[in-house]
């Protein structure tokens, strides 16, 4: 294979994992609240400010390999 199919398979399997990883997370991070929520549903406020703040760090680590795939199809 030469330097360019190299290059799209990097960026497959950047995106591939920054899709899954994601996606894994956010519905671990769901799973386990719904399971505080009903363990204790007068912490809702709590566990719920916890719950969208975990979500929007796992998501970033979705556009984080977003930006990296997008560099590499442009710049390398």
């Amino acid at each position: 294979m030469d330097a360019e199919s190299w290059k799209m398979v990097a960026i497959m399997v950047t995106m591939a994992v920054g899709i899954i990883v994601p996606a894994f997370s956010i519905g671990w991070i769901g799973s386990s609240a719904m399971n505080a929520l009903g363990r204790n549903p007068e912490a809702r406020g709590g566990i719920t400010t916890n719950l969208v703040l975990a979500i929007a760090l796992a998501e970033a680590l979705g556009i984080y390999c977003l930006i990296t795939a997008v560099l590499l199809v442009f710049v390398v």
